[in-house]
């Protein structure tokens, strides 16, 4: 088993990566010392391993709520209901909610948590590649409003990582590539050599190779650790880990969180992104040319979808958590492997990288 510390001063919390974890009903219970327990997953993971956990927390008070699966569901009604289940529950201040799933329930989850009496202790099981790599870590949580995506939210760390690599035999081809989108993202805003590693490897990663899976895991937790160890609340740097995200949230506001999948408008989110880089003479065409290259053989889009109004997307981007003083904040890159904040973007040039 590899595991990864993040350090914020005082505190930290382990990142435990492995096949098999799931079945090592110690560690699970070891990360949920208290009496009650709350699990929150969905409909589709549920059947595959719900029973586990159940099984490993044996002893204990335990709860568990299935919600219906996609980004549809992360709102302020469900948040709501898992407070009611808590409080059914009679969860105590040593309760731990655990959230067994991908970014959505982790959100929801974490929300949860981070609220009730206060803040309680949390623990993430993520089931995707793409929680497993990024929503997990951080202690970021959020609901979702239709004025735009993660709106409504708090920072709260997990007490727990627990990333079961096995649960990604069961993840549907498009949740594959689909996280994949978030892995090319540490190597496109920080590690040149990481990109290339993925150039390379990309078609072992599509097959599901456990060795490159693992390595990939890791190197962008280890990424993740350190960043938010430095930024834990997004002061600062944390905020290049959303190297085509405003894009990305923007699509998934305005296709009503029905279309593209998160990590699918991520990906056309950077590509945007090096796009206006390049626009702004910030960056070559080289490197828009390799990142397109590479998220395209891993199967992902890389232009806005069809039937989306520029003028739309940007009214979304507005919105957005960076900007300040009602000015674009965007994360931009000088090519591969070097993001930055680049502050007061003209909203022209985003209007003409938009329109395509």
């Amino acid at each position: 088993m590899t595991t990864l510390q993040v350090e914020l001063g005082a505190r930290r919390y382990p990142i435990h990566i492995d096949r098999g974890l799931l079945d090592r009903p110690g560690l699970i219970a070891g990360c949920a010392p208290g009496r009650h327990v709350l699990i929150v997953t969905d409909a589709n993971v549920a059947p595959l391993y719900l029973a586990k956990l159940e099984a490993a927390l044996a002893g204990k008070l335990v709860r568990s709520v299935i919600l219906p699966p996609g980004e549809q569901e992360k709102t302020l009604a469900r948040f709501a209901e898992l407070m009611d289940a808590l409080a059914t529950l009679g969860a105590s201040r040593d309760a731990t909610v655990v959230a067994l799933g991908g970014g959505v329930i982790g959100d929801l989850a974490g929300f949860a948590a981070a609220c009730w009496m206060r803040g309680v202790r949390l623990v993430q099981v993520p089931t995707t590649l793409l929680a497993m790599v990024d929503s997990s870590v951080g202690g970021k949580t959020a609901v979702d409003l239709p004025a735009g995506k993660n709106l409504v939210g708090a920072f709260h760390q997990p007490a727990a990582v627990i990333a079961d690599t096995d649960t990604l035999r069961t993840l549907p081809e498009r949740e594959l590539r689909a996280g994949l989108a978030e892995v090319v993202k540490y190597g496109a805003l920080g590690d040149a050599d990481f990109f290339a590693w993925l150039e390379a490897r990309g078609k072992d990663l599509l097959a599901r190779d456990t060795d490159a899976l693992a390595a990939a895991i890791e190197r962008c937790c280890m990424h993740k650790a350190a960043i938010v160890a430095r930024d834990e609340t997004e002061t600062g740097e944390r905020a290049l880990l959303n190297f085509g995200h405003t894009f990305g949230h923007a699509i998934e506001a305005e296709q009503g969180f029905g279309g593209l999948l998160h990590g699918e408008a991520v990906a056309a989110g950077m590509v945007l992104a090096a796009r206006l880089s390049q626009a702004l003479g910030l960056a070559a065409p080289t490197d828009t040319e390799r990142l397109a290259a590479l998220l395209q053989g891993l199967g992902l889009p890389v232009a806005v979808p069809a039937g989306l109004a520029p003028e739309a997307l940007l009214a979304r981007m507005r919105l957005d958590k960076k900007n300040r003083s009602g000015r674009l904040r965007l994360i931009l890159w000088r090519g591969i492997g070097r993001a930055e904040i680049v502050e007061d973007v003209a909203e022209d040039a985003v209007l003409a990288v938009l329109a395509g």
